[in-house]
């Protein structure tokens, strides 16, 4: 059982890849200072990133968890989300409203998915 872990820091690994499934830790914006739209294509643009050096991507993700500081940020949130997510290949989802980890974090989303 091979584990594989992804940008390595001292707290957390981005990606962690074990038995064909990828485990990305919660994305957050870079630029922060976007509104949820904003933070929301920041963040689903790291994940492509991270799902592809793992050998995957966006059609295989089994799961995903999605944080929001304020749910009035739902629909902008989901602007987004339903402009990326490929038809036919949603996965199974939750929304929280959440305090996040920073007052200047909108969005963060975590998934999981198939290598």
């Amino acid at each position: 059982m091979t584990i594989q872990r992804f940008h390595v820091g001292s707290r957390m690994s981005e990606a962690v890849v074990h038995n064909q499934t990828i485990y990305l830790a919660g994305q957050v914006a870079e630029d922060a200072s976007q509104d949820p739209a904003g933070q929301t294509r920041q963040i689903l643009a790291a994940i492509d990133r991270l799902l592809a050096e793992c050998g995957s991507d966006k059609t295989r993700i089994l799961s995903a968890q999605i944080f929001l500081a304020d749910i009035a940020d739902f629909s902008a949130m989901n602007s987004v989300w339903d402009a990326w997510v490929p038809a036919g290949h949603t996965p199974a989802r939750a929304t929280i409203e959440s305090k996040l980890a920073a007052p200047k974090y909108r969005v963060e989303i975590k998934v999981i998915a198939a290598v």
